[in-house]
């Protein structure tokens, strides 16, 4: 049995311990992190996953704008510059936002050396223009935009640009460029386009 005398000891050993086994997990769980992450534009994101919710792996749910994108060989180029402009998070959030991704076609429609000059960091700010400019809040697929040709309004893009939207024959256009096919996603529309959205 301690006496009165010895537990002050016996309890200050004990924490003193309890303290030392804490500071080590600490230290083991950060280096760990540490091993696991890198410093983009000022904050710690695990490699080779984009920011923000982009990053959560889930195999289960639907997939997003983000998600159905990298999945598709024609829009490679397109994912490139997402990554490269960081933005993967926008492309996740809940919507419902509509999205004219430019497939490969488009990219190599314009002059040599564009999108490799774009995909430059110095460059980021005026490729996130660009492709925030593709990207429309709402629900759009064909349908809905031919609604809104028939009541001859124009698109309002996350840029503040607007586009008109039009029917030829059975094709619908927004900003002069053709919508290929419209596909469902989990937090909005992806409408496929062959040329870049440019502002008149």
């Amino acid at each position: 049995m301690l006496t009165n005398s010895k537990v002050p000891m016996f309890y200050a050993y004990k924490y003193s311990l309890l303290i030392l086994l804490i500071f080590i997990i600490i230290s083991c769980s950060s280096d760990n992190l540490k091993n696991k992450t890198n410093n983009v534009g000022g904050k710690e994101v695990f490699n080779n996953t984009p920011l923000g919710q982009a990053s959560v792996i889930d195999h289960v749910s639907a997939k997003n704008i983000l998600q159905v994108a990298i999945s598709s060989k024609d829009h490679s180029t397109l994912v490139a510059a997402v990554k490269a402009a960081q933005i993967e998070h926008v492309l996740v959030n809940t919507g419902p936002l509509t999205v004219f991704a430019p497939n490969n076609e488009a990219f190599n429609k314009l002059p040599t050396g564009t999108v490799v000059n774009l995909l430059k960091p110095e460059n980021k700010e005026k490729l996130t223009d660009i492709l925030v400019r593709h990207a429309a809040p709402g629900s759009y697929n064909l349908a809905a935009l031919e609604k809104e040709a028939k009541k001859k309004r124009k698109l309002y893009m996350a840029t503040g640009d607007y586009f008109e939207v039009e029917k030829k024959g059975s094709e619908v256009f927004v900003g002069g460029v053709k919508i290929l096919t419209s596909i469902k996603t989990s937090n909005g529309i992806i409408n496929v386009i062959d040329e870049i959205l440019i502002p008149k």
